[in-house]
């Protein structure tokens, strides 16, 4: 997939779910390059931005262009969400379902997934039931799986939450891998020092509403919203 074909439009896009709605008239563009990365309170509608860019939320109003196309998506796409489900099965076995859901040459399938499995740090335990890892192993697991994909964007629901210090770590060193590798990464977190430390781009929402968006560094050291300058100096916003 060429570079170019990794932007992602929002047009003017708002999704309703019975009178509730979820994001509310969002115009944005997801370029290739280093993470962009979602921030908000609870409720702001950084979920709903990354099933809808995903594909398995429709706009109820606008359009999501990939490449400037609406009905052709790629289909070398991935997402992670934050309470990932394991397979009753080993760890292995977990990414070798994975790779034959993506339709991966079963003759490739062994070194696949040891080379997989070593991206994100849980060779030694590719024979352990997945159900009886721990909680940052299950999620580093979970990135396993979705990267059999071989996506071009990978999008990634509060990948860190409740996690320790050490998994955490483990986490943001596998996005930073697959960052360089070329592959956008596209992901929602609470946490502001995780986000200056992966950011290229950063997405404030509040409220189902997009309130700010840019640079990192620019976002970090000068906002341009007085939401912005909130939520970066930890007030609360309602």
């Amino acid at each position: 997939m060429k570079t170019a074909d990794l932007q992602i439009g929002f047009e003017d896009v708002t999704i309703v779910a019975g009178a509730v709605t979820l994001l509310d008239r969002v115009t944005m563009t997801i370029a290739a390059g280093e993470p962009t990365v979602l921030v908000g309170p609870n409720g702001a509608g950084k979920t709903t931005l990354l099933r809808a860019a995903m594909g398995l939320l429709a706009p109820s109003r606008g359009k999501i262009t990939w490449a400037g196309e609406e009905h052709s998506p790629p289909t070398r796409r991935a997402i992670v969400f934050q309470r990932p489900t394991m397979l009753r099965r080993s760890t292995f076995a977990n990414v070798a379902y994975a790779l034959d859901a993506a339709g991966a040459p079963r003759a490739r399938h062994a070194a696949e997934i040891v080379e997989l499995l070593a991206l994100v740090g849980l060779d030694h335990a590719a024979e352990r039931p997945a159900r009886r890892l721990s909680a940052g192993e299950q999620h580093r697991l979970a990135l396993a799986r979705a990267l059999a994909r071989r996506p071009a964007v990978l999008f990634l629901d509060e990948p860190t939450a409740s996690l320790d210090p050490a998994s955490t770590k483990a986490i943001e060193d596998v996005i930073r891998t697959v960052s360089r590798r070329g592959i956008k990464v596209v992901m929602s977190t609470h946490d502001l020092g995780e986000a200056r430390r992966l950011a290229g781009e950063v997405v404030l929402l509040h409220r189902v509403r997009l309130i700010e968006s840019g640079a990192a560094r620019a976002f970090f050291d000068a906002p341009s919203t007085e939401e912005a300058r909130k939520f970066i100096a930890g007030e609360l916003l309602v």
